[in-house]
Formats: structure tokens, sequence, C-alpha cells
């Protein structure tokens, strides 16, 4: 193991980014951060569901090899 592995976890974690100034945005822009947002939403969803089903298909197979 080198030495630069174990100091892995001591990096700092990136901030999270400052929210957008929604006021000196126009009505079209605001409508367009909007839509990315939601598809990003969108985004996360999938991922979660797809985490589900993966989790499911591991448990089944746990659960068949533990058989007999």
């Amino acid at each position: 193991m080198a030495i630069d592995d174990r100091f892995e976890d001591l990096e700092p974690r990136k901030a999270k980014p400052a929210p957008k100034d929604l006021t000196v945005m126009g009505v079209a822009e605001i409508e367009a951060y909007i839509a990315t947002l939601e598809a990003e939403i969108t985004r996360a969803r999938a991922a979660i569901a797809a985490i589900a089903a993966k989790q499911a298909q591991k448990s089944a197979a746990e659960a068949f090899f533990k058989k007999g």
C-alpha cells in the first residue's frame, strides 16, 4: 500500500456551490435553469431505481447460493 492511498480520505471535501443569483436572470433564463434542474432530478431518481434493482438482484443471488 502506498502512502498516498492511506491519506486519500483526508483530502478536503468539495464545498457546495453557492446558489445562483436568480435576481439577475431573465424569465427565459430562469425557466431554462428550472428545466436543467428538473432533468438532473429525473436522472438522480433513475439512478436510485437502478441501485434498487441491482440490490434486489444481489439479494436474489445471495439467497439462491445460500440454499443447499
